[in-house]
């Protein structure tokens, strides 16, 4: 059917009439202009798209109707223009697209079908490592590394790239998939099928929000929902509440953007904006960059939100132009904007659209001081002045996010340390790893420069890092590289040991690769909380690295000046960095640089050249991925020797009919949780444990430890993947009493590992589910902590609450999340988690009904079954959403 909003549609300008774009000013419609920036994205492609069909008119009034029905939990659907990919999650889903073409070809369909309908870029970033820093070749050393280890996944993804029209793959070394985007990527306004339209992107990473301080709206989504997407299916999603957040004031001299985006975190973590939309404005806007705005809107998933959006502006505009892209289309990008009411003017309050809530969501930018966050969570913001303190304080306090429950006559421990033929003493605080890292602040050339300046200062001044500190720089994108080596600084840099190490994501993801052997032992015979200090935007328990218990997040500046310290037990205001080789002591203000300072030499050195000249070989300059050979066949041949790429399960004994949903009988409850409960808990991350299921399997396999490499490197195979669900070992299960990935199989009594406990019960033929509080899911958006738990047997999972991307990804695999009732959890129903569960699931299904559960004990109780969708519960009779796609495809 043609599109009922044809008479809208007329060429931006004359003299080009097959350039034509959907004028939303002519709609006559006087809610248009009151709705949000980002709401008017979302119809601009309900329109675009409306076939009555996957887009009807009735989505169309609904979010044109967005001031009444945002509270009406009404289901949208929303093509995306783009998706984009990492090569953590990449990976897992070019081998379902590889094995979902098998799947339509044993079903008589054309497996060539399979194909992304969806534009794809695939970035490949999370596979560097720092085995190796503090050296002039580290960069090289680690890149061979990384070749060395993944050279089967990367000539898979290579295969991928020609098999697969419309997927273009960003080699290694070229930079953070954030960044990129950021840099390269993003059009802010596509130029597509002789259509002008807003250019928006979901990707299979959680902070792909970063984009959004471009103005080009954007979000994370479950990779198996992206692959949806990719295959040309709308996401569904519930009409978002939209809070505004106003900006007002000046940054005081000192202050970074890191300081504002862990300020503003804090703030929406307290006020509540899980699955809402921000969007910023008021004058403050005006004052920051679009470095400082995609720094604040990366952190989007740290504050909850779905998406953290500023409008396109004139500094949005500017920087289009400041990165190299194309004048001319910049200019006609602007010209859209315009016609469709979609250009803002921060300064300009009759601009300020209607909003959800507004009532005290605001920051004034002056009021924002230098501060860190953690020691174990994002929120946890603290003022860098009462760092000291609130360290100390943490020590002694119980066990959880502020606490390490060390007993108060351990609290000055100090440890003996011989490195290298040196004595140095280590202690709680200690700081044991010190990484400029992750494209939440490398993307910003402020931080990166004042970065730069301090550590020549601190050189000049006599300043140096102990030398077991592990100290790294992995920058987002080769153009950093360039700046700080034109401006000066990257000679300083590397004097105190921040040598660029790679460029990925590295330490921000886990991939800070080993400490010192000697640093290790030291910690471990102290106990000692040791910490890592980064500029990232994740610090949750065990992620950072095993041996740093406590995790600050801190702007780039920071992070070297706590390397410096050594210790996060400083005042920086009272007590000095250090003492150079004349007795003077030197204090952090004495070399911490102004913003005028960094800002002169940033307008000096940060010019669109630079950024022509990297990217306009992106794809061409890494000469060991040019070299890689990749088999040219369209359907893949799968290596049965192969331990990262394999054919997966999920579509085994799959046919054309529909299964009608069983009844759950009788289930056994795995692993039962308290509160925050992360996808860095359930997902299999950073190294593999010697000791643990997956290694085992690996050494079945004929491999040695040194040849495991990590879990991200190995999500193509999904027995490793399985084996490694639930494996973190700071993993606390309640039905044991202490941390780690075991459980009870309670049939025999056993303390098991997960996956040997899940694989007794799945021989015996049990179903499975876990219990769980508050928040489950939350932290990145990881397919396998979806895909892990259901080939584990989990059929469903019983939680007060979920983090949005980890709900769907449950729903793509045919997992059910169930909700306990408003006022209900396992504590007020008597649960222990050793009953067994028979969930009633009714043949008629609507989406978020109550369902019944019985317990063996005869408790009965009910539970929300949240499929918030029709299309959700579509999926759920497929089996998930991939078997609907390859029934759809193959029919």
């Amino acid at each position: 059917m043609s599109n009922p909003f044809v008479q809208i549609v007329e060429p931006l300008d004359p003299k080009q009439p097959l350039k034509k774009f959907f004028n939303l000013s002519k709609l006559e419609d006087a809610r248009y202009a009151r709705l949000p920036f980002s709401i008017r994205i979302l119809l601009e492609a309900a329109i675009r798209n409306c076939d009555e069909f996957l887009v009807k008119k009735g989505d169309v009034e609904n979010i044109l109707n967005w001031k009444v029905m945002q509270h009406k939990n009404v289901e949208v659907p929303f093509k995306p223009a783009r998706v984009i990919l990492q090569d953590f999650t990449g990976v897992p889903a070019v081998v379902d697209f590889a094995a979902m073409r098998d799947a339509v070809k044993k079903l008589g369909g054309d497996p060539e079908k399979i194909n992304p309908i969806c534009p794809a870029d695939l970035v490949i970033d999370h596979s560097i490592q720092v085995d190796f820093n503090r050296q002039s070749d580290s960069l090289q050393k680690n890149q061979d590394l990384e070749f060395e280890r993944n050279k089967e996944r990367f000539e898979f993804l290579k295969w991928g790239s020609q098999a697969f029209k419309n997927l273009r793959i960003i080699p290694p070394g070229s930079g953070i998939i954030h960044q990129v985007n950021l840099e390269y990527l993003a059009r802010v306004v596509m130029d597509q099928d002789g259509y002008y339209y807003p250019d928006s992107v979901v990707g299979t990473d959680s902070h792909t929000t970063m984009i959004d301080g471009l103005g080009v709206l954007g979000w994370g989504v479950g990779g198996i929902e992206a692959e949806a997407v990719m295959l040309g299916q709308p996401i569904s999603m519930v009409l978002p509440e939209v809070v505004g957040y106003k900006l007002v004031g000046n940054p005081e001299p000192l202050v970074t953007s890191t300081d504002i985006v862990l300020t503003i975190t804090k703030h929406l973590r307290q006020v509540g904006v899980v699955g809402k939309f921000v969007e910023f404005f008021g004058p403050g806007v005006a004052q920051l960059s679009i470095a400082d705005r995609a720094t604040i809107a990366n952190m989007c998933p740290e504050y909850g939100a779905t998406a953290a959006f500023f409008p396109v502006d004139d500094i949005s505009i500017g920087y289009l132009i400041q990165t190299g892209r194309n004048k001319e289309k910049v200019m006609c990008a602007k010209r859209y904007l315009e016609a469709v009411g979609m250009l803002r003017d921060f300064k300009n309050s009759s601009q300020d659209p209607d909003f959800t809530q507004v009532r005290n969501y605001s920051l004034d930018l002056h009021t924002v001081v230098p501060c860190c966050s953690g020691p174990k969570r994002p929120q946890d913001k603290v003022a860098v002045s009462d760092m000291k303190k609130d360290f100390e304080t943490c020590l002694g306090a119980k066990q959880g996010f502020k606490g390490f429950q060390i007993a108060p006559d351990r609290h000055n421990s100090i440890i003996k340390l011989n490195f290298e033929g040196r004595d140095f003493e280590l202690a709680h605080g200690s700081v044991v790893i010190a990484a400029i890292t992750s494209c939440t602040n490398t993307s910003n050339p402020s931080v990166m420069l004042g970065a730069g300046l301090l550590a020549k200062k601190a050189v000049e001044a006599g300043l140096t890092v102990k030398p077991y500190i592990k100290t790294s720089l992995s920058p987002g994108s080769g153009v950093v590289t360039y700046y700080l080596r034109e401006s000066g600084v990257m000679r300083y840099l590397s004097q105190l040991g921040f040598d660029v190490v790679g460029y990925g994501c590295m330490t921000c993801i886990g991939n800070s690769g080993p400490l010192p052997e000697s640093v290790v032992e030291a910690i471990t015979q102290g106990d000692l909380v040791a910490v890592g200090v980064l500029s990232g935007n994740r610090n949750f328990e065990g992620r950072v690295h095993p041996n740093t218990r406590a995790n600050y997040l801190a702007s780039p500046p920071l992070v070297i000046a706590y390397a410096i310290a050594g210790t996060v037990r400083i005042d920086f205001e009272k007590e000095p960095l250090g003492i150079n080789a004349s007795g003077k002591k030197i204090f952090l203000k004495d070399i911490w640089p102004t913003r005028s300072e960094i800002q002169a030499v940033e307008r000096q050195f940060v010019i669109p050249g630079m950024f022509k000249e990297v990217y306009e070989k992106i794809e061409t300059v890494n000469k060991a991925w040019n070299s890689l050979d990749a088999p040219s066949d369209k359907l893949y041949t799968w290596n049965p020797k192969s331990t990262y790429i394999k054919s997966p399960p999920f579509f085994d004994g799959l046919t054309l009919a529909l299964q009608t949903p069983k009844t759950i009988e009788d289930a056994y409850v795995l692993l039962s949780f308290g509160d925050s409960v992360t996808t860095d808990h359930i997902s299999p991350a950073g190294n593999i444990a010697r000791n643990s299921p997956a290694a085992r399997y690996l050494t079945s396999r004929g491999l040695t430890p040194r040849e495991f490499n990590s879990y991200g490197s190995r999500r193509g195979n999904d027995a490793v993947m399985a084996r490694g669900t639930f494996a973190n070992i700071r993993l606390v299960n309640k039905f044991i009493d202490k941390q780690g990935p075991q459980t009870i199989h309670f049939p025999s009594g056993e303390i098991l590992d997960v996956f040997d406990a899940a694989e007794r019960y799945k021989q015996a033929g049990h179903p499975l589910i876990v219990l769980a509080g508050k928040e489950y899911g939350a932290g990145s958006s990881r397919d396998w902590a979806a895909k892990g738990p259901f080939l584990l047997g989990v059929k469903a999972v019983l939680a007060e609450s979920y983090e949005r991307i980890h709900r769907s990804n449950l729903v793509g695999m045919g997992v059910i999340p169930l909700q306990y009732l408003p006022g209900e959890d396992a504590g007020t129903l008597g649960l222990t988690g050793r009953e067994r569960y028979t969930i009633i699931i009714p043949e008629k299904l609507k989406p978020q009904m109550n369902v019944q559960i019985k317990l063996d004990t005869g408790k009965t109780f009910n539970a929300i079954m949240r499929f918030d969708t029709d299309v959700e519960l579509t999926y759920f009779h497929n089996g998930g959403i991939l078997n609907y796609m390859i029934r759809k495809m193959a029919s």
